[in-house]
């Protein structure tokens, strides 16, 4: 089984929708996607992600359900500096702190002890591997038992920190060194392979991360207006 994720393209956010240079990601990320055998297409419910997924969706004629669980994140709290942001908390971490993620609890840091944005992910991790579980894949410690024999590929269109929040999960990382470390681009593709061998327990491999070369390339077919 392959589970495609996708960040939605450049977006207004006070409007939550694709900037003009949004939708033109969008439509080159569902050129991108057309040729992987894509069965189910799933999206968060904000407006963003779900005008991202609408151009794949539209290309490959499937429809889009929504996971209210893939949401953007929320962050904040008493005494938490920068506004509990976590992507300039985690890199404070890393950079300032020189925090040990081997020894150290990333949960416990005053940064995100009594922030809620650490809550919010555990939800969604939660959330996830019970959708994971509808699926056939059972989360079990660091890996996975698997009790089925579907090689269906999916994708998933998100955010920025859902996304991460996933793949920390997924890969048993922590997630504010995923958040610092691993770049999620806008209208990046992620994908995780999760192999088939019913009722033994298997680990999730990365296919590919972040790959934006959609935006990046100058083909005729990749045309963008200004």
């Amino acid at each position: 089984m392959r589970m495609i994720f996708v960040r939605h393209g450049e977006p207004d956010y006070e409007k939550d929708c694709l900037t003009e240079t949004g939708r033109q990601q969008a439509i080159a990320v569902s050129k991108r996607l057309v040729d992987e055998n894509i069965s189910e297409i799933y999206s968060s419910p904000m407006g963003r992600a779900l005008e991202t997924a609408s151009y794949t969706a539209s290309l490959v004629n499937l429809n889009v359900s929504k996971l209210n669980f893939m949401r953007e994140l929320i962050w904040g709290g008493d005494g938490v500096p920068e506004e509990g942001h976590p992507w300039t908390l985690s890199s404070l971490m890393l950079d300032n702190d020189n925090f040990d993620f081997y020894r150290q609890d990333w949960q416990k840091h005053p940064y995100f002890e009594k922030n809620i944005v650490t809550e919010n992910y555990f939800s969604i991790c939660h959330s996830f591997d019970k959708f994971l579980e509808s699926f056939g894949y059972i989360h079990e410690g660091n890996h996975f038992l698997c009790k089925t024999d579907s090689d269906k590929t999916i994708a998933i269109f998100s955010h920025g920190g859902s996304g991460a929040s996933v793949i920390s999960h997924l890969l048993s990382l922590p997630f504010p060194y995923v958040l610092t470390v691993f770049p999620y681009g806008l209208t990046s593709v992620t994908i995780l392979n999760f192999p088939v061998k019913k009722d033994e327990f298997v680990h999730p491999r990365v296919e590919l991360f972040n790959d934006v070369s959609h935006i990046e390339r100058k083909a005729s077919n990749y045309v963008f207006k200004r």
